[in-house]
């Protein structure tokens, strides 16, 4: 238990920034389904189209320091293998 008014500050900003950080990554994550249930259904236009709006979720949750940004390049770069093996 924290004793300080500081930490007890601390503790209240840092669930704050839990919070928002797990809707963050929950964000990311639906992007990215969304894309690879594109991918499987075979629509390239589609994939497409689910590719960018990934890639500009996953930039967004990098500048917000959630993921680092060699962690973001990553997922971006399987991401768009996925969709150039498509055709």
């Amino acid at each position: 238990m924290a004793h300080t008014l500081c930490a007890n500050k601390r503790i209240r900003q840092d669930r704050k920034k839990a919070l928002a950080n797990k809707a963050y990554k929950s964000k990311m994550r639906t992007a990215v389904k969304k894309f690879l249930s594109a991918v499987s259904s075979g629509d390239k236009t589609a994939a497409a189209e689910a590719f960018k709006s990934a890639e500009v979720t996953i930039r967004k949750v990098t500048t917000k320091g959630v993921i680092h940004k060699n962690q973001a390049s990553r997922r971006v770069s399987r991401l768009a293998v996925r969709l150039n093996a498509m055709g």
